[in-house]
């Protein structure tokens, strides 16, 4: 007699944290950290059913895009406090830091993260758009390029992007990062499998997810050749050709998102193709975690499953693997105004991508 078949494709997607895991689902989010005291903290929270924005193809790709970098970034700052990263230093205050904390308080993690955001969309504006433009002009004063500047400015974006993941790849913190990167791929492969998700059964998983983030911003490079190869996409004066890019940029992102969309949905020679790119650049961004980093993404996926994924697994979900828990609700009358703009924005997310 044939064995059932539990395969299926999940909607949870996911993010690695500092020293944990962001997990969500269509209904449910949760994020786990290992403490220093060794103990896993849980907190899980209820997200807004999607949204009329949410059907439509390209717009549900700019607002996942954008709701998953305020929803990242913040689950991001909390980990750090979480896993003890920021009381790792023993200095004392600056003047600066205390009136910052005398004015603005309990709102300064808020502040924080805008800040935060805003000057990392500069840097990338400038990493990613300004220097390759800058470049190509400059090589064309060489050596004429005639109608093939696009092409290499867009060689020079990639190639400017997989030697920044290269170099951050060395650093001690990052590294833990992409450990939990591949602790949550390896989960979400156990969940799709339909295994038992125990630390066994996610540890022999492939780390290498056709729905990864980095499988999204490759793609995003690629098609931004294409696109900025249009006509009406100067290159007469620099600042003006960033201003169209910036201007182009959702059509690209949310493009980018249906092409991520069809390689999580489907497995056929055309998804192979478009996710190749990103499955080997997630040799960079993805390490092989140890047993404890796959406790704590279990524990981060295991609120997030939804009923229907629930039945092809053959374990009760309800089965504790970690120490601690911490049960959290958020709603919209929350003074959090970072956990406001999410619940703003999540009613037109899709949890597709994972991170």
């Amino acid at each position: 007699m044939k064995e059932k078949d539990n395969r299926i494709k999940s909607k949870v997607g996911g993010q690695a944290l500092i020293e944990g895991v962001m997990m969500r689902g269509p209904e449910i989010a949760a994020m786990a950290v290992r403490t220093p005291s060794g103990e896993i903290d849980l907190e899980e929270w209820n997200l807004k059913k999607q949204s009329i924005w949410s059907k439509i193809p390209i717009i549900r790709g700019v607002v996942n895009f954008i709701s998953s970098m305020v929803m990242g970034y913040s689950c991001l700052s909390k980990s750090a406090e979480k896993s003890g990263l920021e009381d790792e230093s023993n200095e004392e205050p600056s003047k600066f830091d205390a009136w910052l904390e005398r004015t603005f308080g309990d709102k300064i993690m808020n502040i924080v993260v805008i800040i935060g955001t805003v000057l990392g969309l500069l840097f990338s504006i400038v990493l990613f758009m300004m220097v390759p433009s800058f470049a190509v002009k400059g090589i064309n004063l060489l050596v004429p390029l005639g109608g093939w500047g696009t092409a290499i400015e867009g060689v020079i974006k990639i190639l400017i992007f997989i030697a920044y993941l290269a170099l951050v790849a060395q650093m001690k913190d990052i590294k833990r990062v992409f450990e939990y990167h591949g602790a949550e791929h390896k989960t979400i492969f156990c969940l799709e499998a339909g295994e038992a998700l125990t630390v066994e059964n996610v540890r022999k998983q492939k780390r290498f997810h056709p729905r990864c983030g980095t499988s999204f911003l490759i793609i995003v490079l690629i098609l931004s050749i294409l696109v900025f190869s249009l006509p009406f996409v100067p290159w007469d004066n620099i600042f003006l050709r960033t201003l169209v890019k910036l201007a182009l940029l959702p059509v690209i992102v949310g493009i980018g998102y249906e092409f991520i969309k069809l390689a999580g949905k489907y497995d056929n020679w055309f998804t192979k193709i478009i996710s190749f790119p990103g499955i080997k650049l997630q040799h960079l961004t993805t390490k092989e975690p140890d047993d404890s980093q796959i406790e704590v993404a279990i524990a981060a996926i295991k609120p997030c499953i939804p009923e229907d994924e629930k039945q092809h697994l053959p374990v009760e979900m309800d089965e504790p693997i970690y120490e601690t828990e911490q049960k959290t609700e958020i709603d919209a009358g929350q003074d959090d105004m970072t956990h406001h703009i999410i619940e703003e924005i999540e009613e037109e997310m899709l949890d597709e991508i994972t991170y």
